[in-house]
């Protein structure tokens, strides 16, 4: 099993950043759900107060989605997982007004993992704050980002 270094550093950049052959951002994210699988934990965006779900850029030193999905998972939600399922990967749904170069093209891969370990401080702590949601409100949560809904949908949390 692939295993997260615990770094309290977060990376940044985009110097290792993989892309697609369409020249699209490689995402890797989590969608991290507790024990019982009635709650998902979402987190604050950076950008604006939205909330979302733990996810950022796969990088060349990462052999697979994975292990990059739990990197991020670590970095900005202080926590660790078991990978429980793949969820595939999903297409850009964002509108071209909504893209930015901080947030160009991308291609999402989703995993659904249980949340095995929740630190007090974790590297993005001092910009993010988490919070445990049900599905109805994570739903909700996630309405104005349809490719993080729709990761939140394939995964098997009681609805």
């Amino acid at each position: 099993m692939a295993q997260v270094s615990m770094s309290m550093a977060s990376r940044t950049g985009r110097d290792n950043q993989r892309y697609g052959p369409q020249g699209e951002r490689l995402v890797a994210g989590i969608v991290p759900l507790s024990e019982d699988k009635y709650y998902v934990l979402l987190i604050q965006s950076t950008s604006r107060s939205a909330w979302v779900l733990p996810k950022g850029g796969w990088e060349t030193d990462e052999a697979t989605a994975e292990i990059a999905a739990k990197r991020e998972a670590w970095e900005e939600a202080g926590i660790v997982c078991k990978v429980n399922y793949d969820l595939g990967v999903i297409a850009e749904q964002r509108q071209s007004n909504q893209m930015t170069t901080q947030a160009p093209k991308a291609s999402y891969h989703f995993y659904e993992a249980t949340v095995t370990k929740q630190e007090a401080q974790w590297p993005e702590a001092h910009k993010r704050t988490r919070m445990w949601m049900t599905f109805k409100q994570a739903e909700s949560a996630l309405k104005d980002r349809p490719e993080l809904l729709e990761a939140l949908k394939r995964c098997t949390m009681h609805r």
